[in-house]
């Protein structure tokens, strides 16, 4: 199976488009991907504000900080999408758009080509429209048994992010800290994105934040998911941003194991072997395959890759 298309969004901050003191306060942010939303944290009667607030802001300078800039629209079918995509669609520093309660591929498919018509914005070293990724909100038992269609509607889908409160609503399940009750839907999302190549599986938000007890469910959240096959997080609050972050990124023992493999499989190329050790343990093309693949993540993440191979660049296969 091939590599999947390769993206970081290890922290998916969500910030209310309805304010423009916390649109503002992103600016000193470092987060792979913000998104402002325009669901559920605006009330009805502030949607037009928060488009408006939120297509002004994308059409100032990108923060240095943000590496990728999203919208959450309203679901298809609110009666607020079709607004919401023709005010955001054509501002210059929109990356992604984030679209809700997509239960089946119509959804998908009348958001992304809703998305497409009205994109018409051409960037100053760009010859035709920027195609806008888009990110699936899975939040219902009909999506879920929908997965695989909804992950084969249309190729500007980057990936799935798990919204466990309303499955919950939809199930009618109560949460718990230790998550069992969404094993399966989790489970299943992680796995879709991965036999469907999607770079992005984005986990459900970590309702507690505030104080150590906030910062120790987070950590433990994250790890979970990551046990999952999840490769980002959904936060709330700024703070949960450096926890996932870290969570998600490569560890120093895994940028050095894969720098080792890497170093030496290298040497071993040129010595002709197919297989080879390290550390005792059998090396292989798959697990060449993944070395690779974390060194790539780890320089993504702004790890120092460069100071690693140097300090292994003596690494011999054995």
């Amino acid at each position: 199976m091939s590599a999947a298309k390769f993206a970081v969004r290890r922290a998916l901050l969500y910030v209310p488009g309805s304010s423009q003191k916390m649109l503002d306060k992103t600016r000193g942010l470092t987060a792979d991907c913000v998104a402002y939303d325009l669901e559920d944290s605006v009330t009805p009667g502030r949607k037009e504000e928060a488009r408006s607030n939120i297509r002004r802001f994308l059409e100032q300078p990108k923060a240095s900080g943000i590496k990728e800039c999203a919208v959450r629209i309203n679901a298809v079918g609110s009666g607020y999408e079709t607004q919401d995509i023709a005010e955001v669609a054509n501002a210059p520093n929109l990356d992604i758009i984030v679209v809700p309660k997509v239960n089946s591929r119509s959804d998908l498919q009348w958001a992304a080509d809703f998305i497409n018509y009205k994109r018409t914005y051409v960037g100053p070293e760009e010859t035709s429209p920027k195609r806008v990724k888009i990110l699936a909100l899975i939040e219902s038992a009909k999506a879920l048994s929908n997965l695989s269609e909804i992950c084969s509607t249309t190729s500007q889908l980057n990936g799935l992010i798990f919204a466990a409160e309303d499955f919950a609503l939809d199930l009618s399940l109560t949460r718990t800290p230790s998550l069992t009750e969404f094993l399966y839907a989790r489970s299943a999302i992680a796995t879709a994105c991965r036999a469907h190549n999607l770079p992005s599986t984005i986990d459900l938000v970590c309702t507690s934040y505030k104080g150590d007890v906030g910062r120790r469910a987070m950590e433990e959240e994250c790890l979970g998911g990551k046990g999952l096959g999840f490769n980002g997080k959904q936060c709330i609050h700024p703070d949960q941003v450096v926890i996932a972050q870290r969570a998600f990124a490569p560890s120093e023992d895994e940028v050095t194991w894969a720098v080792r493999i890497v170093i030496a499989d290298a040497k071993a190329d040129e010595q002709g072997r197919g297989a080879w050790t390290l550390d005792d343990k059998m090396i292989d093309m798959p697990v060449v395959g993944k070395a690779k693949a974390l060194v790539s993540k780890a320089a993504a993440c702004r790890i120092d890759v460069d100071a690693v191979r140097e300090k292994w660049k003596n690494q011999e296969p054995e």
